[in-house]
């Protein structure tokens, strides 16, 4: 039979919690020794309902830390869980050669923090920077009937080999991005999906290659429009 893997579907289902909420702070999920996921928990979270989650992927030659200061504060401030992957090799598999370990460790992340936290399934969004941004676009497109929303900071291609469900998607690009030009991929990707019937907000701002903390902002807005 056909893995569904390899055309990007998760296999991980949302499930009521059979273990305890975990602390507030920045949590290793221990699915892996090395190159483990990390779960921001805010201060406060009402554990007793649903709680948005946002998975944020990091860029080529990142790790948890690094993108984790551009997120923190308004997960924070805003009461969301924060899930920050780690990929096995220095950028995610789906750049390198397509779907494999990295979709099987976010399997087994998003079923750890499931199983101490009920998420809301309307607020369950995947954000990426850079590679991040690439597969964060082409995972949650894949996988559109469990992702609500899809931000993208600069990503670079789209890789969907099946379409499901309608996430929002939020785009984000750089007018003067010197490694991922604006005109064959932020531009491109948001027009396409246009074209395609998804519900779509792009941004161009003038800058580089960078996470701008002002166009987070936007974002946080776009995942969270309905929570306020």
């Amino acid at each position: 039979m056909f893995d569904p893997s390899l055309l990007g579907r998760l296999s991980f289902k949302l499930a009521m919690p059979d273990q305890a909420p975990l602390p507030a702070g920045r949590n290793w999920l221990g699915i892996a020794q090395e190159r483990d996921a990390m779960l921001y928990v805010p201060s406060g979270l009402d554990t007793t309902a649903e709680v948005p989650l946002l998975v944020m992927f990091h860029g080529a030659g990142g790790f948890p830390e690094k993108v984790l200061p551009f997120l923190e504060h308004h997960a924070e401030q805003r009461r969301f869980l924060l899930l920050l992957p780690h990929s096995m090799l220095p950028t995610w598999d789906i750049v390198i050669g397509g779907n494999g370990p990295d979709l099987e460790r976010l399997n087994a992340a998003l079923t750890k923090v499931s199983s101490h936290f009920r998420i809301d399934p309307k607020h369950f969004g995947f954000a990426g920077f850079s590679d991040g941004g690439s597969y964060s676009l082409s995972t949650g497109i894949s996988n559109g009937d469990l992702v609500s929303h899809v931000i993208v900071f600069s990503g670079g291609f789209m890789s969907v080999f099946v379409q499901q469900g309608t996430p929002r998607v939020f785009i984000a690009h750089g007018l003067v991005d010197e490694q991922l030009p604006i005109e064959t991929s932020g531009r491109a990707h948001a027009s396409k999906l246009k074209a395609a019937g998804y519900d779509v907000e792009y941004v161009e701002f003038n800058g580089r290659h960078i996470i701008h903390p002002p166009i987070v902002e936007l974002a946080m807005d776009f995942f969270l429009m309905d929570k306020r």
